[in-house]
């Protein structure tokens, strides 16, 4: 199965997307298929077997939609041509790069033009080929998607202001003498009807013209069987303009009081008033992806690399696998890789989440968008473009920002009949008011306002904006929340499992206690029992036997020889040095070997009560000491554990650990279930008993014998600095390795649910409200009617107060 995320042009409302949804679900080979409305993206996962990219593509333009592939144009300048026969060899060159979508070489200008499909390929590939031709290739310009947005919001806005700039005086002259304003004799509705109404069309026109978008495509989806908002506006204001037609051919009839029943100013300010609704909805789109820029906005532009034994600043997107990088102190590194000269400390916090900078040397791993504090260094770049830890990281929030909450489903299935049944609604209001005995220019007022009021934009960008900016805020967090359907599921966790080793405690043993016998007759001191232990321990492999090692070499102790090392399963070891024999281990081994323990039998109990590990040691036949080695719990624990208790979560811990041990640690921390002795492989099984109890669980690990039962929990959380299985397992990673962040991830989950109900509540609501009022039900019981322009404003302003109600999750505090 393979995944492709494209762009969609041409969606005007959610019935849009739904459509879209319909169509391509319905190509055999298609498994999913969803649209977010709001980001204008389809994501599909089809079998490349059965279908193709070109095939989708068609569906949906025949759909009336054009699918853009994520493309970026580049003009370069190109050294070393000496004829036309070197720009042929070029295009051909190019041309063979797999993500190519256009290429031409100009021989007189030495230009090269190339379209790049950025999701395969990258300028790194294309200039390393054009060089290993014999050529070189400079930047000159890059046509950025961005500028693209920008204009389409500026012609938006420049549509608003044209359509304002007639509809003003349109309404003036329609209306004014309504309200008491003279309007001058030539054009005044009692005396001269007929230019009263040719100046109204003359100024209705130039606003149709400018809004010509909602009738192409309104008609267009109406004639296909698939009406959309678009629909709604283009029959609409139709009617308006037409019927206004047919009065002036009245008026010119001899019937002058048509000019009181002319609608040229209705269609004008309704187009108008929507054409100011999309600009705000435009721009508070653009703000809803925000985080995105920002994560953009963190890697440098350009990069200082040694090619040809020269150092040379290239843009960013050059750099290649294997380049030699150099970054100075206060520099951004450009790309991932791995230190070949120099030492430095590195900021990590836009990854990490950790403010103090991370010590790096020679073979240390470096990250792109990281910052140089100190050192002057040099790496190999082993990671660029698209593999960019930093470009991983938004991959994943784009593609969480792309998908849809299972919540998002009602309003979809609402979407994809309500236009249709709007539509009828009209007709029947229209129809019984003609009935009624009313007037056709009464009945139309009910048509075009039912018609207006009911854009179903609101509905549709309910569910998306709010995903959008709850991950994008997520993201800035270090909460990085894979897709709409993990944080609706996050919300409803009532249990979340911890795995002990590495998330709750460091993963990292360390000595904690040396307690020295009374009765040790060599006079040895807790310094000397540790050299000791460790001298016995230099050729384990054992994590504990590793901690005691670490722990002597960090207090400078030069170890002792070994002659001898035995290890004697499930009891410890046994060596010899400077001829001396030595017992390192458990109780068992001491009683094997007939060495009294008596005298610290109780300390060593009280030591395994606390969660550590105690060793008795012993020379020849006498007891020494213990030396106790535990995994220290994270600073974060205990907290974390806390602020999810106080949010009626309980909390469970699943170790491998002996029950004394890992009650031991619960006790430390607050642990409310406790699952010990629990092998790597049944950690899964343990997550489904849970499941099977009724509980929604949420699982925390780092490990790759984790990923079972981070795969098999409602919800699997891993650790930013867990194993790369591990966060691939998972549907929330928490970049900072804070498990305060745990309780971050299910508040803003649940702030963000909480604004999609909002949201879903006042854009149904006020359809329920405002469908009713427009088709005059308030008249029948000597109410108002409901003026179509009034029922305009009051759409844009619902889709508008939507966004907005999104936009507040940007406020979203830790």
């Amino acid at each position: 199965m393979k995944h492709k995320t494209s762009k969609i042009e041409g969606m005007t409302c959610s019935a849009c997307a739904s459509r879209i949804e319909r169509v391509v679900g319905k190509i055999d080979g298609v498994k999913t298929a969803t649209v977010n409305f709001a980001a204008e993206m389809l994501n599909v996962t089809y079998d490349e077997t059965k279908i193709d990219e070109a095939k989708i593509t068609a569906v949906v333009e025949k759909a009336g939609f054009k699918l853009k592939k994520q493309t970026k144009q580049y003009t370069f300048k190109i050294e070393g041509m000496t004829c036309s026969a070197c720009a042929s060899r070029i295009e051909r060159i190019v041309n063979k790069i797999n993500g190519i979508e256009e290429v031409t070489v100009n021989f007189a200008s030495e230009k090269l033009n190339v379209t790049v499909n950025e999701g395969v390929t990258n300028i790194g590939q294309i200039k390393a080929a054009v060089s290993k031709a014999g050529f070189n290739l400079i930047s000159e310009e890059e046509k950025e998607e961005e500028v693209k947005k920008y204009r389409e919001d500026q012609l938006l806005f420049y549509r608003f202001i044209i359509s304002v700039g007639f509809t003003v005086p349109l309404l003036i002259i329609s209306m004014g003498h309504m309200m008491g304003m003279p309007l001058p004799h030539m054009i005044n509705p009692m005396m001269n009807p007929m230019n009263f109404a040719i100046v109204q069309l003359i100024l209705t026109f130039p606003v149709i013209a400018v809004g010509y978008k909602f009738y192409k495509v309104g008609y267009k989806n109406l004639f296909q069987l698939s009406p959309n908002m678009d629909s709604l506006i283009a029959i609409g204001t139709s009617a308006a303009f037409i019927y206004s037609l047919y009065g002036m051919i009245q008026i010119a009839n001899g019937d002058a009081s048509y000019a009181m029943h002319l609608y040229f100013e209705s269609a004008a300010t309704i187009l108008a008033l929507i054409t100011l609704g999309k600009y705000l909805e435009a721009r508070s789109k653009g703000r809803t992806s925000e985080a995105i820029k920002k994560l953009m906005g963190l890697a440098p532009k350009t990069a200082t690399v040694i090619r040809n034994g020269n150092e040379q600043i290239i843009p960013i997107e050059e750099v290649l696998v294997g380049d030699i990088v150099i970054v100075k102190p206060g520099e951004k590194l450009p790309v991932d890789g791995e230190i070949i000269e120099g030492s430095t400390a590195i900021d990590e916090a836009m990854i990490t989440g950790e403010s103090i900078p991370v010590e790096k040397t020679v073979g240390s791993n470096v990250i792109g968008a990281s910052i140089n504090k100190t050192g002057f260094i040099k790496y190999k770049a082993t990671k660029v473009g698209k593999d960019t830890a930093l470009a991983q990281i938004i991959k994943l929030v784009e593609e969480a920002q792309g998908t849809k909450a299972p919540i998002a489903k009602m309003a979809d299935v609402i979407a994809a009949y309500f236009v249709p049944t709007v539509i009828s609604l009209a007709v029947i209001a229209a129809i019984f008011w003609l009935v009624m005995g009313e007037t056709p220019v009464f009945a139309l007022t009910i048509f075009i306002a039912v018609l207006v009021i009911a854009c179903p934009c609101a509905l549709g960008l309910a569910t998306p904006t709010a995903i959008m900016v709850g991950t994008g805020r997520g993201a800035e967090e270090g909460v990085l929340i894979k897709g709409g359907e993990a944080l609706e599921t996050t919300y409803k966790i009532d249990t979340i499992v911890f795995d002990k080793t590495g998330t709750l405690t460091e993963g990292k043993p360390k000595v904690t206690d040396i307690i020295v016998a009374k009765e040790n007759t060599r006079a040895y001191q807790a310094e000397d029992i540790l050299l000791l232990a460790a001298s016995s321990e230099k050729g384990s492999e054992h994590p504990l036997g590793e901690a005691i090692v670490k722990a002597a070499e960090e207090k400078g102790l030069v170890l002792k020889e070994l002659e001898n090392f035995v290890v004697i399963p499930g009891h410890g070891i046994e060596v010899i040095i400077e001829g001396k024999n030595v017992l390192l281990g458990n109780k068992k081994l001491m009683v094997e070997k007939n060495i009294a323990i008596t005298e610290l039998e109780e300390t060593s109990n009280r030591l395994a009560a606390e969660g550590k590990t105690p060793m008795y040691i012993a020379m020849g036949s006498q007891l020494l000491g213990i030396v106790a080695v535990a995994d220290t719990l994270k600073a974060s624990s205990q907290e974390a554990i806390q602020t999810l208790h106080d949010m009626g979560i309980k909390v469970a811990m699943i170790t491998g650990d002996n029950k004394r041990t890992a009650q031991a640690i619960a006790k430390q921390v607050g642990i409310d279930i406790v699952l010990a002795e629990v092998l790597p492989e049944d950690k899964a099984n343990e997550v489904k008993r849970l499941q099977d109890e009724g509980k929604k669980v949420a699982m925390v690990g780092d490990g790759i014998n984790d990923a079972p039962a981070l795969a098999r929990a409602d919800i699997g959380i891993a650790i930013g600095s867990g194993t790369d299985v591990a966060i691939e397992s998972a549907d929330i990673v928490l970049m900072r390795s804070d498990l305060k962040d745990v309780p971050t991830a299910i508040k803003l989950s649940k702030a963000t649910i909480r604004n999609i109900k909002q949201n879903l509540f006042w854009a149904f609501g006020y359809n329920v409200l405002g469908i009713p009022v427009a088709m005059g039900v308030l008249h029948l019981f000597g109410g108002p009617l409901l003026n179509p322009m009034i029922a305009a404003a009051a759409m844009s302003l619902s889709s508008v107060s939507v966004l907005t109600n999104a936009l507040r999750l940007r406020n979203f505090k830790a």
